[in-house]
């Protein structure tokens, strides 16, 4: 599966996705573009959306997009706290569907 990691979400995570095809927004030079648009772009070329921007789904018609959102629910930001959710993460990938939200964590 091809997954994409918002800029919010420390790009050094995608190092413990594995087993999927895992791309950043810095990778991608999609770091200024904002949720909307960015959801555009992203549904053109992933499967997946992971992010912690917990309110993208109020902000965002999701159903609009051919994209499946995770967010991650962690204590905080940081990546130890992050990499705590891998595990629940890889499980939930393979059930994601496109123009749904998942939530992995607290």
């Amino acid at each position: 599966m091809k997954l994409f990691v918002d800029e919010c979400v420390d790009w050094r995570l995608s190092r413990d996705i594995v087993g999927h095809e895992v791309k950043t927004a810095r990778q991608m030079g999609w770091s200024t573009i904002k949720n909307g648009e960015l959801l555009a772009l992203a549904e053109k070329e992933f499967d997946l959306f992971v992010t912690v921007d917990r309110n993208l789904s109020f902000q965002q018609n999701l159903p609009a997009f051919s994209i499946a959102v995770i967010v991650l629910r962690a204590p905080s930001n940081r990546l130890a706290d992050l990499k705590l959710l891998i595990p629940e993460l890889l499980a939930c990938i393979p059930r994601a569907k496109r123009g749904a939200v998942e939530y992995v964590g607290v």
